[in-house]
């Protein structure tokens, strides 16, 4: 494997409109070890069989994201004959559009990466018009979904922003269909929609949620909202809300000795407050990339004192994907885009397939239950 690193842009990376970075920023600062250490793997100088275009932040506010993806794309990339051509898009519309030239005179077959939405919107137009297909982790739903007006060939490699809600809503109306449930959220958009959504799911299904409310968020007791609750006759509650709201409501539900089933969304998947989360909670979130990989796949990181959390799976899952993609266009004679359209790819975290969208197939978020120290899959 051989890669080149070419910087394209650095800054002070912009917050704004960085989609999927959100979701996974309050995990990272944990990963600040799994910097780039294979920084320096370069197995040969001739002319490799298959050139894959990667764009990531590596430098400015979310380079420790970037450098999660890219050790993951190079661990997938040190044994074959494939050439990464690495370039700093600082997660900025410019450096996105810089980044876009590079790929343009780099004579790749397919781009990797892009993990802020002002990068990927300003590079898609020279991308598009030089045919160069992408494959990214964000989840912004625009970017499949405007394909028919912008003619942008994008690939999503995981989850879309409302893949959530619409998993909460299936999901808790299946498992809860003879439960009595209660229906709250913390009145913020994130909170509201998942409960919303739940909401009207459960109407379709002919539903009723003996309770539903919202709660002021961030208070250091919730008893007034419990007893809400309990008189409603709740047995299970869906909580639109953060991981430090449901454990106070958790807390202050054992204090009234009210026996309840909580749940929530991905936002419970964040770091332990002061208040202990208990076990039982149930949790509608992704997985964790690292633990669809297989152990002989974990055990290459681990060898490379690599911690393969965040980006990293994700990195690797799509350096799999596009040189599958870009094998079969050879050996058939066909674009690489009529590959990843009709078929699908075996990976580090599982078998992907995307839809005519170019969105996965299937939803990735499932049940869990909260274990007293992580989620597991589980839960009614």
């Amino acid at each position: 494997m051989l890669h080149r690193s070419l910087t394209a842009f650095t800054s002070e990376a912009e917050l704004s409109g960085c989609g999927t970075v959100l979701s996974f920023i309050h995990h990272s600062l944990r990963w600040a070890g799994s910097a780039l250490l294979l920084s320096a793997m370069v197995s040969g100088a001739h002319a490799q069989e298959i050139r894959i275009g990667l764009a990531a932040p590596l430098s400015g506010s979310f380079q420790l994201l970037g450098e999660q993806f890219v050790n993951g794309a190079r661990m997938a990339a040190k044994d074959g004959d494939i050439e990464l051509i690495e370039v700093d898009d600082g997660c900025t519309a410019e450096g996105g559009e810089q980044a876009a030239h590079v790929m343009a005179q780099a004579d790749v077959s397919m781009v990797i990466g892009f993990l802020c939405t002002p990068a990927i919107e300003a590079a898609m137009p020279e991308l598009t018009k030089i045919g160069l297909p992408v494959l990214t982790p964000l989840r912004t739903p625009r970017l499949t979904d405007a394909r028919v007006r912008t003619g942008w060939p994008i690939w999503r490699l995981g989850p879309r922003l409302d893949d959530e809600p619409r998993a909460v809503a299936r999901l808790l109306v299946q498992a809860w269909r003879n439960k009595h449930f209660a229906i709250i959220d913390d009145g913020t958009i994130y909170g509201r929609e998942l409960a919303e959504n739940l909401r009207a799911e459960a109407e379709l299904a002919r539903l009723e949620p003996v309770l539903f409310d919202t709660f002021r968020p961030q208070m250091d007791n919730q008893i007034g909202l419990v007893g809400r609750l309990r008189r409603s006759g709740a047995t299970h509650v869906f909580v639109g809300g953060d991981r430090y709201d449901m454990a106070i409501i958790a807390r202050d539900a054992r204090k009234l000795n009210y026996d309840v089933v909580l749940a929530g969304g991905e936002a419970l998947r964040s770091e332990e407050d002061s208040i202990h989360l208990p076990e039982g909670v149930l949790m509608v979130g992704p997985p964790l990339w690292e633990n669809l990989a297989s152990p002989e796949v974990l055990n290459q990181y681990k060898e490379a004192g690599i911690v393969p959390e965040g980006y990293t799976m994700l990195g690797h899952a799509a350096v799999d994907v596009a040189a599958g993609a870009i094998r079969a266009a050879e050996a058939a004679g066909k674009p690489v885009v009529d590959q990843l359209r009709n078929f699908s790819f075996d990976t580090a975290i599982g078998q992907i397939r995307f839809n005519a969208n170019g969105d996965l197939t299937v939803n990735p978020y499932q049940l869990y239950v909260y274990d007293g120290t992580e989620f597991i899959e589980g839960g009614n």
